[in-house]
């Protein structure tokens, strides 16, 4: 039969945790973690093994606060000390500022942020991508509150100095995020309640900085998370606004050029929209390398193949030259000895490099494509669509949803990913590029299948496809001992991580 919604896991609390009971649970698993990790010394346990749970009937974490806790556990920082702070001068807070193109939404976030909940005791932070507190306003009395635990202008708010908080899980997971109380890793903030929501340049569709609320924990206000993601929607809108009017300059321009050129060709901004064609179906946006082009004159596109590519003003002319099929499809020459790269090093850029016999192309992805073409990477037998939605979504009914992601890729990706059941194409190589720390492999992730990756890359259990094998440290005895890892896209190694089997039954298509 037919699964018609999405499964309860665990029956949900009807009303949330005190801040008494949120603090029982982080000295309660914060001290579990440590006995644990004594006991593992003790026995020589693999890591991931031993008891879990909290105890005394409390509730457990929620599932972003308790990988953030065990990221900071392993790297060693005190909960009652934090580490060093660091923080920026006035001249590169007024670099970082104009830089982060937050500048030009402020009016509106003061507006939206500032002005209605003026009465209560809050404060307005906004922070870039790296965590760097960039502007800072609200009530006097407790922003000098605020500076006693170091959260003022040039800090850089980021978990690894001051802990779980909300500005670095809302730029770690981009999504809105809400830490209350003992949610914070750091016992010093425990007093203090703050939602953040991420904010994205709506023209390259990166991470950009985050909007904050913070406040007593003991004035929490539901209606703030709320306010806070819709304040950050309006400044993606503002900031939308203003590319659109760049654009319509960049259209102006590139008009009477576009009439002198021969054959077809377009103008694209510097994140790859179409301002203008010519003799060309119209097209919304081209996929162009993560860091721009570069200066070889042609270059592959995906979608019109070969193409000449000249700078202007603050875009660039195309003109293809040697186009690929009609769909829009790779090439059948791009798939000879194909080499997919999964770049994901660097947290707030996931990205796709793609080499063949044609050249090569990158582009950075979205969170939810980097988790995609993670569990095809690490699954290279294939899966269902049915699997991959429960390996995200824990609901293996949410099939619509992963087929339409799918198709997106599959419109760059062409012949490199096949279906039924859904995997790359056998000839290509593949190879995963991950962080040095596993907690830090798409953080932004709660997939079921990507959690169970990072304790397993942990445990050494896995290895990600391409990844050379570590050396043992040969000042550990039972490095000599132990035994080998199996290949990292073994059935073996993979058969407890990526997308669960299923029988043939519960899905005949893709």
């Amino acid at each position: 039969m037919r699964q018609t919604g999405r499964q309860t896991r665990r029956p949900e609390r009807r009303t949330p945790p005190t801040a008494a009971e949120l603090a029982k649970v982080h000295d309660r698993t914060l001290a579990d973690a440590a006995a644990r990790e004594a006991a593992r010394e003790n026995t020589q346990q693999p890591a991931g093994t031993g008891t879990t749970g909290n105890g005394q009937g409390l509730p457990e974490p929620r599932p972003e606060i308790g990988d953030s806790w065990e990221r900071l556990r392993r790297l060693g920082l005190d909960p009652d000390s934090g580490a060093a702070a660091i923080h920026l001068g006035p001249a590169e807070v007024e670099l970082r500022r104009r830089a982060s193109g937050l500048e030009a939404v402020m009016p509106v976030l003061r507006e939206t942020l500032i002005q209605p909940v003026d009465q209560a005791p809050l404060i307005l932070a906004i922070a870039d991508a790296e965590g760097h507190v960039l502007w800072q306003e609200g009530e006097r009395g407790l922003r000098r509150s605020a500076d006693r635990i170091g959260f003022l202008i040039g800090a850089r708010w980021i978990e690894e100095s001051v802990g779980t908080n909300g500005i670095a899980a809302a730029l770690r997971t981009q999504r809105p995020m809400h830490v209350h109380s003992a949610e914070h890793y750091l016992r010093s903030h425990h007093s203090w309640t703050c939602v953040a929501a991420p904010v994205h340049d709506p023209g390259t569709g990166q991470l950009i900085g985050a909007v904050n609320l913070s406040g007593p924990a003991h004035s929490v206000r539901p209606y703030l998370l709320q306010l806070t993601t819709t304040a950050a929607r309006l400044a993606e809108t503002e900031l939308r606004a203003h590319r659109l009017e760049s654009l319509h300059q960049l259209r102006t321009m590139a008009a009477p050029l576009l009439a002198r050129v021969a054959g077809p060709a377009l103008v694209v901004d510097a994140a790859g929209w179409t301002a203008a064609s010519a003799g060309l179906p119209p097209l919304g946006r081209l996929r162009l390398p993560a860091e721009s082009w570069g200066a070889a004159a042609v270059q592959w596109v995906p979608g019109l193949g070969e193409c000449v590519l000249e700078p202007l003003a603050d875009g660039w002319l195309v003109r293809p030259v040697r186009p690929s099929d009609g769909d829009g499809t790779l090439a059948a020459e791009q798939l000879e000895g194909a080499r997919l790269r999964l770049d994901l090093r660097r947290a707030d850029r996931p990205e796709l490099s793609v080499q063949g016999a044609a050249g090569g192309w990158s582009h950075a992805l979205s969170p939810r494509h980097a988790e995609l073409l993670l569990l095809l990477a690490t699954g290279r037998d294939g899966s269902t669509a049915a699997q991959l939605a429960d390996a995200l979504f824990g609901d293996p009914a949410r099939t619509v949803t992963v087929r339409a992601e799918l198709s997106r890729l599959r419109r760059y990706l062409g012949g490199l990913l096949a279906h039924r059941p859904y995997r790359f194409a056998e000839s290509v190589l593949v190879t995963v590029l991950g962080p040095d720390d596993p907690y830090d492999l798409l953080p932004s992730s709660s997939a079921p299948a990507v959690r169970r990756l990072r304790t397993a890359l942990a445990a050494g259990t896995v290895r990600l496809p391409g990844a050379a094998v570590p050396e043992p440290r040969m000042s550990d005895p039972r490095a000599r001992v132990s035994a080998p890892q199996p290949p990292p896209s073994s059935a073996a190694s993979w058969a407890s991580v990526g997308p669960q089997a299923r029988s043939a039954s519960s899905e005949t298509s893709a």
